[in-house]
């Protein structure tokens, strides 16, 4: 009985862990891919290793592009949905923003954010959103690039985005920092 306890146990265990796995293939086989600008912090964690924190110009959604339109008084931690659309530079950019899900424009992408209340460094009325995608893990040693970083990011229907790649200077991070050391 204990036997069949214990591998019922470790079946459930890896099937949680495969499920998993498979989710966020799935988001980035099948989400709508986006290129987003950056500006980077570099931080180190001991337990996890090296990482970039990524700070996107998406990150800061001025209060007037709410409907209705929000100020200083934004609560933290509530759900942001903001719609992003190509801008004539490649990036995407944020066209309108709401605290509920909202209909799209036919080249319009949904993605889903928590406000952390109004931000510091951007225009007065603007609010800070964290998308989830600000941390991208790196192999040690090579958390310090330099040069203009971008991120390419699938978006799928849930409006939870995930990094697919980052580019120093439009190549990828691995490639880009294997010539640099």
């Amino acid at each position: 009985m204990r036997l069949k306890l214990l591998v019922l146990v470790l079946a459930l265990q890896g099937a949680c862990l495969l499920g998993m796995v498979a989710m966020q293939e799935h988001a980035l086989a099948t989400g709508k891919v986006l290129l987003l600008e950056t500006a980077i912090i570099d931080p180190r964690d001991l337990l996890r290793g090296d990482y970039l924190i990524l700070n996107y110009k998406i990150s800061d959604v001025p209060g007037e592009l709410f409907s209705p339109p929000v100020g200083n008084d934004f609560p933290v931690g509530t759900t942001v949905y903001v719609a992003l659309a190509p801008a004539t530079n490649r990036f995407y950019a944020v066209v309108k923003a709401g605290t509920n899900e909202f209909a799209l424009a036919s080249n319009e992408v949904l993605l889903k954010g928590k406000g952390t209340g109004t931000s510091w460094n951007a225009p007065t009325n603007s609010i800070h959103v964290e998308y989830g995608l600000e941390r991208f893990y790196v192999a040690e040693g090579t958390g310090n690039p330099t040069g203009k970083l971008t991120a390419q990011v699938a978006v799928p229907a849930s409006g939870r985005g995930h990094i697919k790649e980052v580019f120093v200077d439009g190549k990828p991070y691995a490639e880009a920092m294997k010539k640099g050391r």
